[in-house]
């Protein structure tokens, strides 16, 4: 069985696990897709609702979104020029199924992954070592 028939028998290159999965590997990708979720937007319009992400990384996220086939770029004849992104057929299905479910669990268990990384990390413990519920800071 090849990795297009059917469950991955391994990580190979073409598995399509890998390849939805290689989807969230990038920081600002889903960050991008969550954007345009609204509709399409312009780059400096992208650029003002995400915030943090410099014009050369939102570059190349586009990019990388155009290619996977999430994102399309549509210009229009006009004067100035005007190009807008917006989600394809599978770019809503993405936001729409999986990053909408990953969305309510770190809403759900947000706390509990940061406390979790901040415990590994070494953060707030008490006198033995051992991390105090009491030092923690509360998230809201």
């Amino acid at each position: 069985m090849t990795a297009h028939e059917g469950p991955c028998p391994e990580w190979v290159a073409d598995c399509r696990l890998r390849a939805a999965t290689d989807l969230l590997t990038h920081t600002w990708d889903p960050v991008v897709l969550a954007a345009l979720r609204t509709g399409p937007h312009r780059r400096r319009e992208l650029r003002a609702a995400i915030g943090g992400i410099s014009d050369k990384v939102l570059t190349d996220t586009l990019r990388r979104l155009l290619s996977s086939g999430l994102v399309d770029r549509r210009a229009h004849a006009e004067a100035p020029p005007r190009v807008e992104y917006g989600l394809t057929r599978l770019g809503r299905s993405l936001v729409e199924g999986p990053l909408l479910a990953l969305g309510r669990w770190a809403v759900e268990h947000g706390d509990e992954l940061l406390e979790a990384q901040e415990d590994a990390a070494g953060g707030p413990a008490d006198p033995a070592g051992t991390p105090s519920p009491a030092t923690r800071v509360p998230r809201g």
